[in-house]
């Protein structure tokens, strides 16, 4: 997941470490527009910059854990298929890993 952060291109980048940062001040669920519930405990930090549109699946676990599951840049309306289901593969695996 590391990785996938740092290839985001710069302006999104940013805008992931101001919203990020908040998230550990203030708690994961900033609210439209920043962050969106997805269902089944998933959600979406929601990125806007000048290279375009990203988004980053996360989920929030006991003991006030964030943990980030996929980043993409988004290049339609619509949240791709294949992009929630590898957030939903790895929540999952978050959750099998801490019950």
């Amino acid at each position: 997941m590391q990785e996938e952060i740092l290839a985001l291109p710069d302006t999104l980048a940013a805008r992931y470490v101001v919203l990020t940062r908040r998230m550990v001040a203030l708690g994961p669920h900033l609210g439209e527009p920043h962050t969106k519930a997805f269902g089944d405990g998933l959600f979406e930090l929601r990125l806007k910059g000048a290279e375009g549109i990203a988004r980053v699946f996360f989920c929030a676990l006991v003991g006030r854990r964030i943990m980030m599951l996929h980043s993409f840049v988004k290049k339609s309306n619509k949240t791709p298929q294949r992009e929630l289901e590898v957030a939903q593969s790895r929540l999952k695996e978050v959750r099998h890993a801490n019950p």
